[in-house]
């Protein structure tokens, strides 16, 4: 991959989180994230802004422009979506989605192991994906999915490995499914950010505004109240 300047942006949980990344130094010339009640659109474009003019960059410095696409709060990624989605095309750069839960695995890339990212989706349910990490990437060693937390810790039971566990679904998952073989991530590191983004998006394929899309994983409500209106 050329040298790239990469702006990440994450909005699919609490946290407002953007990052500004040289792929050729891999340095972070900037991060922030805040975690807030507010809505995302109120903090994330100010605070990229700020970001910019903290490290003397300019958004035409930009080269790509990478955003978590889902699972996560429909509200929230719509907002990082849309926002990227229009920086993008004022820009005419390209931009790219990066998987939540990929994003959250690439925050603990330093864990060479397991790595398993759990986000809470609703009851016991929780969004989920495995991956192995050498230390400096990541490889998916399951499929992105929603399943039971009971069906997850069989799953994780059955791999035998010790797995690294983050997400906010983390904590309450290795509270209550307590294993020698479970390790929780750092605080720092355990919840969604801009920086597993960045370093996400380096694996993603470059795509035009018009392409990029929110992955929800799941149907949103409209979708689940017109099925069962039919």
């Amino acid at each position: 991959m050329n040298a790239l300047l990469i702006l990440g942006i994450d909005t699919s949980g609490k946290t407002a989180s953007s990052a500004l990344f040289d792929t050729e130094n891999e340095v972070f010339l900037s991060y922030n994230t805040l975690y807030t009640q507010k809505t995302h659109s109120q903090v994330i474009m100010p605070m990229a802004k700020n970001m910019l003019a903290d490290t003397g960059k300019t958004m035409s410095d930009i080269d790509l422009i990478a955003v978590a696409d889902g699972p996560g709060s429909y509200t929230g990624l719509r907002i990082g979506v849309s926002a990227v989605k229009a920086m993008s095309f004022a820009l005419n750069c390209k931009c790219t989605g990066v998987s939540t839960l990929k994003a959250l695995a690439y925050n603990n890339v330093s864990f060479a192991g397991s790595i398993c990212s759990v986000m809470k989706a609703r009851g016991e349910l929780v969004y989920s994906c495995t991956y192995k990490s050498d230390g400096y990437q990541i490889e998916s060693t399951s499929e992105e999915k929603i399943l039971s937390r009971n069906e997850l810790a069989e799953n994780l039971a059955f791999t035998g490995n010790t797995v690294l566990l983050c997400g906010d679904g983390a904590v309450d998952f290795f509270t209550d499914y307590r294993s020698s073989k479970f390790i929780l991530a750092s605080p720092q590191n355990r919840l969604q950010s801009a920086c597993g983004v960045c370093l996400g998006a380096m694996g993603e394929k470059q795509i035009s505004p018009d392409e990029l899309e929110v992955s929800y994983l799941q149907k949103v409500k409209a979708e689940k109240d017109l099925e069962n209106n039919l």
